[in-house]
């Protein structure tokens, strides 16, 4: 047995895996899922569903709509300032990680962008406290969790100004509020689905207030205006979506799915705590559920215990290059047995180090 911890694309419900195969083979009477048209009653009838659940599962207010578009978060750099940041206006940008150094990046061909604070000299071991975010900013983004260095803002920053966050790694991990956001985008392979599909949560108020002409492509509205289908969607991106929503709501929805979420970031933290061998790459407070970082204090036995673990089934836990030491990334398929799998090997790896010495 397999115990996966990859950073994305991830673990997904083995139920899902077994039903998106059978679609491959025969989705609707003798076609699969890969080569029905887009524009059948069938296929519309997936992407409804999917808005519907996306709509149930973060309890979504009315006001907003669900896109399912291409492109992943990376597209979502560009396209949010491209249809929010009007000429002459400034956005501000909060730095913790590479993805958000990415967006604010992007950001910088479309208009002014003020970085309102960064922990980059840290090697982004903390989120920023205590920034103030300008009463004219155009929107405030920021990154909700950060992959490579494990950190995790779990309370939205209080302000009156549009926020914008990229949720790509823990959306539908933990609940949220949606109203208190002009715009959410994730891309898919972490919680949602398979790489291929991004989603977008906007809020309708938000949109057609600048006078930017952007390409069709491009702009929000031109998705809502077409119900997602203005090209063609990444069809089978949207189907095992679905699948895994409805796993989701099955499990007892975002409320539920937390709480497990936590019991499994809880467990291997406590164990990172206590263990001589291994310690933690950011500050207590900060610390991500979704991707734990570690490292090992004496850095020449990082290299046997992964060996060790590779052996024990354990799989994708080597750290970013920009980091080190490990990554357990536990998005929400991942099961509690295979936390303890992890606990298990971290043990029996510190007792063989004891009787080596």
């Amino acid at each position: 047995m397999k115990h996966n911890f990859g950073a994305g694309p991830c673990i997904l419900p083995q139920e899902v895996f077994k039903q998106a195969a059978q679609a491959v083979l025969d989705f609707n009477d003798g076609l699969s899922i890969l080569e029905i048209s887009h524009r059948t009653t069938e296929f519309e009838a997936v992407v409804a569903e999917a808005d519907k659940l996306v709509k149930e599962l973060l309890n979504v207010p009315s006001g907003y709509s669900v896109l399912f578009l291409q492109g992943g978060a990376s597209l979502q750099f560009a396209m949010v300032p491209m249809n929010l940041l009007g000429d002459g206006q400034t956005a501000s940008y909060l730095d913790t990680g590479v993805w958000a150094t990415k967006a604010l990046k992007e950001a910088k061909f479309v208009g002014n962008v003020n970085v309102i604070a960064s922990s980059k000299d840290s090697n982004y071991t903390f989120i920023p406290k205590d920034f103030e975010i300008p009463a004219d900013s155009a929107y405030f983004h920021y990154t909700s969790n950060n992959t490579i260095y494990g950190t995790e803002l779990f309370e939205v920053p209080k302000t009156d100004v549009p926020v914008v966050c990229d949720m790509s790694s823990d959306i539908m991990s933990r609940v949220i509020d949606v109203s208190k956001f002009d715009l959410i985008y994730a891309g898919a392979q972490k919680n949602i689905g398979p790489a291929g599909l991004t989603i977008v949560i906007v809020k309708n108020d938000a949109l057609g207030k600048i006078d930017r002409k952007n390409p069709s492509m491009l702009n929000y509205q031109s998705h809502i205006d077409n119900d997602s289908m203005y090209n063609t969607p990444p069809v089978f991106s949207i189907y095992v979506a679905l699948l895994n929503l409805r796993w989701l709501k099955s499990k007892g929805g975002v409320a539920e799915i937390e709480k497990e979420n936590k019991q499994k970031a809880e467990a291997l933290y406590r164990e990172i705590d206590r263990n001589p061998l291994f310690k933690g790459t950011c500050a207590v407070e900060d610390r991500s559920r979704m991707n734990i970082c570690f490292v090992m204090e004496n850095p020449e036995l990082e290299k046997p215990f992964l060996k060790y673990a590779e052996d024990e089934g354990i799989v994708g836990i080597k750290g970013h290059r920009s980091v080190g030491g490990f990554r357990a990334s536990m998005y929400n398929a991942l099961p509690i047995t295979s936390v303890h799998a992890l606990i298990d090997a971290m043990q029996v790896f510190e007792e063989k180090q004891a009787k080596a010495n």
